[in-house]
């Protein structure tokens, strides 16, 4: 499975890869919390003296600060318990349920802080908006090379991390009928059911959402405004549930549709088979819109060695088939798969994409003004 990016120019992506306000007071530190200036600078593993001397500095630091991180989001409780075992390095995840705008609102609110995140995974739109506001440390990790070009800064102040594709979610047992179109969601049959994984406002996967639908809804990368009438439809045929969907919603029959990342929605289905949901996912063809997220290192890390080798596992041939397993498509897919690396048998349990699994991508312009559209008209398409 392939996804291109669309750019002004043609860019080729091989191989079957495809492809989302915290303010409180803290005590300030002068040097970095149990880190060093020189970890704070380096930009990449050879400024300390290479990966050796990382480990040891990380190591000495013993903690990383991470948010917005839920156990359940792409495999990252087994990604997270992984690189504590490795390293001996405590991860605190805080406000794990947290939206892409919750992590930057607690960057720009804690500079100097020790309770400032070391980094963060935000959707693609929030990193190149912190990059612009100078929040994010400029690193390579060392497979940076091997990063398709439009999947990164030039400045490597921030990557692409995994993508998925939006997908609908249905609880088979509580819905007679799965849907598997935008078209369908508008069915009288699904009322109250339709719910989205947070506000397309502050949350990059609803926001996907909504892109998504304006795409089934004659809508292009240009113009996200049928997206907004949709939802506008799909709330006053009194189909939009305003609840946000997540395992427990879903198992509590609060939220029998979902739409969300397919790997979210795939994940939900592995988490929820226990618990007696019969969860189905499908990739609706009326709507294929699919992202990446995106990772960086917070300018003024309070563990910046930490930082950097948190940076490096996840872009390790390990740490990319950790995120495979939890059915998110690894940026680095194309030349693991080309290596011999990639998990072959994860790769193969990846939720069907429609067509010839093939997705262009809008460019950080078009994403950039379809916010600004959402965050002025989300609020009146659900109201009432």
């Amino acid at each position: 499975m392939t996804l291109h990016r669309a750019r002004a120019s043609t860019l080729a992506c091989s191989a079957i890869v495809a492809v989302l306000g915290l303010s409180a007071c803290g005590s300030t530190s002068t040097a970095q919390a149990g880190g060093d200036d020189k970890a704070a600078t380096a930009t990449s593993a050879q400024d300390l003296g290479g990966m050796d001397a990382l480990v040891a500095a990380a190591k000495k630091e013993a903690k990383l600060n991470a948010i917005a991180l839920p156990r359940d989001w792409a495999n990252y409780g087994e990604i997270i318990d992984a690189f504590e075992k490795k390293y001996g390095i405590k991860v605190e995840v805080e406000n794990p349920d947290g939206s892409s705008q919750d992590e930057i609102n607690a960057v720009t609110s804690r500079k100097g802080q020790d309770r400032s995140p070391d980094v963060i995974d935000v959707g693609g739109a929030f990193a190149v908006s912190a990059a612009e506001q100078n929040l994010l440390a400029p690193y390579r990790v060392a497979a940076f090379d091997q990063i398709p070009q439009a999947q990164k800064d030039a400045d490597a102040r921030w990557y692409n991390d995994f993508g998925g594709y939006v997908s609908i979610g249905c609880d088979a047992a509580r819905v007679k009928k799965c849907p598997q179109t935008f078209a369908e969601l508008l069915d009288p049959q699904y009322k109250g059911q339709v719910g989205l994984t947070g506000n397309p406002t502050k949350s990059a996967s609803a926001f996907g959402a909504v892109y998504a639908a304006a795409l089934a809804s004659k809508g292009s990368f240009d113009d996200i405004t049928p997206g907004l009438e949709f939802f506008a439809r799909l709330k006053k045929a009194g189909n939009f549930n305003p609840v946000e969907s997540s395992p427990a919603t879903i198992q509590k029959g609060e939220t029998p549709i979902s739409i969300t990342w397919d790997y979210l929605n795939a994940g939900y289905a592995d988490e929820l088979r226990a618990k007696g949901v019969d969860w189905k996912v499908s990739v609706p063809a009326d709507g294929v819109y699919a992202e990446y997220y995106s990772q960086a290192i917070v300018k003024w890390a309070p563990h910046p060695a930490a930082a950097r080798l948190w940076q490096e596992f996840l872009y390790s041939p390990e740490g990319q088939n950790l995120w495979l397993k939890g059915y998110a498509r690894p940026v680095l897919m194309p030349a693991m798969s080309e290596a011999g690396t990639l998990d072959a048998t994860s790769a193969a349990k990846l939720p069907q994409a429609p067509g010839d699994g093939t997705a262009a991508f809008p460019t950080q312009a078009q994403i950039s003004l379809a916010k600004q559209a959402v965050v002025q008209g989300w609020s009146q398409a659900v109201a009432g």
